[in-house]
């Protein structure tokens, strides 16, 4: 049975909720902030889980009297009311770990922190590959972005057991390395709190997509016959993919039912090329 966008993304959020539990809860129960923060971090690979689950949901949900343009931003409010609690998570590790490396510390007294960051990497690099290949076979934008925060994961979790390895190992001589590495992945929680911010303010303000993307529906709007000119092209996102609308200029003596069937092969030829574009809004003027 082949993998679903919903399959693969519910099977990571059980993985990040599993590993994200584990971790924070080992943190606090043998005071390691590498590991508390490399289980914050985890718990940032729910934000996009979650913020897929819902895009997939809400894509299929008819808009209604009270949303008009459907509910695709839900997914987005979600993410930047996640990250901004994230990103304050982040900024109490920090803190934690440095005053803790302004005070006589001792080591870790468990290699149950270690072992926990050495087990993450194998199972996100797993997720990560698997997620990549569903979003390949899809073209699903947000599915790819959710694979690469798995292989960020792996990322910090390889510096986590590097730290606690060295505690482990070093005993109390190295035992400043489990804040050290505390602080150092809390900064990467910032940048990655920040990021999945960031792009959500984006798609609240209506930031238009890359300009590739706009560069593509350009090409389609010269290549579709009976499209004389365009003008007043607008596009924004939205939950991860795209609306937009445009004014065409075609024969002033063609009559309406022609200028319509224009209209309706520009609009599919548009979400054809790019599977992203979700709305098209044709407003067809005479030349």
């Amino acid at each position: 049975m082949a993998l679903t966008a919903n399959g693969v993304t519910w099977a990571g959020l059980i993985c990040n909720i599993a590993l994200a539990a584990g971790k924070i809860t080992a943190g606090f129960v043998f005071s390691s902030q590498a590991i508390l923060a490399d289980g914050l971090h985890g718990a940032s690979d729910m934000v996009t889980d979650l913020a897929v689950l819902a895009g997939l949901r809400v894509s299929s949900r008819a808009a209604d009297g009270c949303h008009p343009y459907g509910h695709r931003r839900v997914g987005t409010l979600v993410a930047m009311g996640v990250g901004a609690a994230l990103l304050g998570a982040a900024m109490i590790i920090a803190i934690g770990a440095i005053g803790s490396l302004r005070e006589p510390s001792c080591p870790v007294a468990s290699i149950v922190p270690f072992c926990l960051a050495a087990v993450t990497i194998p199972v996100k690099e797993i997720l990560f590959r698997i997620t990549r290949r569903v979003a390949q076979r899809d073209d699903n934008i947000a599915l790819r972005a959710n694979a690469w925060h798995h292989r960020s994961d792996a990322v910090t979790s390889v510096a986590a057991a590097v730290g606690l390895g060295g505690v482990a190992t070093g005993g109390r001589q190295w035992a400043f390395l489990d804040p050290l590495t505390g602080i150092v992945l809390s900064a990467f929680l910032v940048v990655v709190a920040v990021r999945i911010m960031y792009r959500s303010a984006c798609e609240l303000v209506d930031r238009a997509p890359g300009q590739a993307t706009l560069d593509g529906i350009t090409v389609v709007l010269r290549k579709t016959d009976g499209v004389r000119d365009f003008h007043a092209l607008r596009a924004r996102q939205v939950g991860g993919k795209v609306a937009m609308d445009v004014h065409i200029l075609v024969d002033p003596d063609l009559t309406v039912a022609q200028g319509h069937e224009i209209a309706s092969t520009l609009k599919h030829h548009i979400m054809a090329h790019d599977r992203r574009v979700i709305e098209v809004v044709v407003h067809v003027e005479p030349a």
